[in-house]
């Protein structure tokens, strides 16, 4: 790999580049689905190749290609050039790289049981097993399970003297129930939506307990089919993990993107409500919100040694006691706000260029009440868990979530069930009147596998650390 690397790199600064760097990639992949006891699919995928990015005039190119040799090293470096210089023709703002050291170093998820080492036949005995248990349950329509990992074995180096091996590994699993009612569909997950992820070996699909726990959720699917749609009115609300990491992802996450703040997302997925001008000065939430982008975090998606343009994993203050103070940054970007790059750029393959993404985006846990004391402090509430749906526009400001359960509470006790329960409001409002955090004991990490940025788009792998919370006064249900 140096070979290749250091023939790229001079191969660039030789036809004129002021800074290049080159990521080897490897990424393999494997997939199984099981649907209502049939084996669905099995599916896995390995991919190679090396991706050069060069800054000519001021100006970013790009190039790509399978073929790792020499020979490809040197074309690869030169189209990149051959792009940075027409690109430089019609920049409006010259790029201007942070002062981050030159990174050097070895890092590797922390794995205790290699997914692609496991035969094959346990992991489809073990889906297999948690199919089953979750058709003993009568009136079930149809019961998927999942499992998928990926590892990315990446190789980085640059022209201010970079060079860092990573081994990032993913793995994710989950089952769900569904059953049907006329036009009354209603599905039950576990432990989430599409599965529970974490940078972690098979240990954590084991620790999943998907057997287990199947029973209860086809049961939870059923009682759903029969329970009455939630009410519209002004509520309590308490947000179980769930439910609640993916309220930080879409209104904590994204908005705090800082190349999305300087409109570079515009014309596809939207800009931010949190504007540089904001940096400082917004509250954003409650005194007791506390927001981080750590990328240090043990298990989390968003967790690595360096990001794809050679910056330490690190951990970067976003919201402070409700203020807003930090976004998640590049090298390119930070500069503008008069800061160093949080270390968030990666891209989701070797033919891809790097993009700012969430890392771990975490709300952090608040000593005092675990997550069962707040809800047995709620005299009047809902508690909504698992996503089912979301809508939020273009700026990450008005938003409307829909969850699979929603359970009424009564002077601290959970209660009646409501089906198609939805909660609706303005970002900045929510966070403001979020009166209670859970502590430490109910804190873990979630994981997103599937967010989408970029054109062309990218899939990203984020994580979220949260502890369950209540917001007052919050607009519950839709008005008939």
């Amino acid at each position: 790999m140096r070979e290749l690397t250091s023939r790229a790199l001079d191969t660039a600064t030789a036809l004129g580049a002021t800074y290049a760097d080159v990521r080897v990639v490897r990424q393999l992949e494997e997939a199984i689905t099981i649907k209502s006891g049939r084996l669905e699919g099995v599916a896995g995928g390995e991919s190679e190749g090396f991706g050069v990015r060069v800054l000519v005039d001021g100006a970013w190119g790009f190039a790509a290609s399978h073929s790792l040799s020499t020979a490809e090293a040197d074309r690869v470096a030169a189209n990149a050039v051959r792009i940075a210089r027409a690109s430089a023709t019609a920049i409006r703002r010259p790029v201007v790289l942070d002062d981050r050291p030159p990174a050097q170093g070895r890092y590797a998820t922390p794995v205790v049981e290699d997914p692609f080492a496991v035969p094959m036949e346990q992991k489809l005995a073990d889906l297999m097993a948690a199919d089953e248990a979750l058709r003993r349950v009568d009136g079930i329509a149809w019961t998927e399970s999942m499992y998928a990992a990926q590892r990315d074995e990446k190789t980085f180096a640059s022209s201010d003297g970079s060079y860092t091996e990573q081994i990032i590994t993913h793995v994710g699993a989950g089952l769900e129930a569904n059953v049907i009612d006329g036009d009354e569909h209603q599905r039950r997950s576990y432990p989430d939506n599409g599965g529970l992820w974490a940078s972690a070996g098979y240990e954590h699909v084991r620790a999943m307990d998907l057997a287990g726990n199947a029973e209860r959720i086809a049961s939870e699917a059923r009682e759903l089919i029969a329970a009455p749609p939630l009410p519209a009115g002004v509520r309590t609300i308490v947000l179980h993990p769930s439910q609640l990491y993916m309220q930080v992802h879409e209104s904590c996450g994204h908005p705090t993107e800082l190349d999305r703040a300087y409109g570079t997302e515009a014309s596809y997925a939207g800009t931010s409500f949190l504007t540089p001008d904001m940096l400082g000065s917004f509250r954003y939430g409650s005194e007791l919100c506390d927001i981080v982008a750590d990328a240090t975090v043990p298990g989390g998606l968003g967790s690595f040694g360096w990001d794809d343009e050679g910056v330490s994993a690190q951990s970067v203050p976003i919201i402070k006691e409700g203020m807003f103070v930090g976004y998640l940054s590049s090298r390119e970007t930070a500069p503008r706000i008069g800061r160093r790059s949080g270390g968030a750029m990666r891209a989701d393959g070797w033919n891809r260029i790097p993009l700012i993404r969430m890392t771990n985006v975490n709300l952090l846990p608040k000593p005092g009440m675990t997550f069962e004391d707040i809800v047995a402090d709620t005299d009047d509430g809902l508690l909504f868990e698992t996503n089912r749906s979301w809508s939020i526009d273009d700026r990450r400001l008005n938003f409307q979530f829909g969850t699979e359960m929603c359970r009424e509470i009564k002077g601290g006790k959970v209660g009646k069930l409501y089906r198609n329960a939805t909660y609706t409001g303005i970002t900045y409002e929510l966070w403001r009147s979020m009166d209670a955090v859970g502590d430490a004991s109910s804190w873990r990490m979630w994981g997103t596998p599937n967010c989408g940025k970029g054109e062309p788009g990218q899939t990203g792998h984020v994580g979220h650390g949260v502890s369950g919370a209540r917001f007052r006064n919050v607009r519950v249900g839709v008005v008939a």
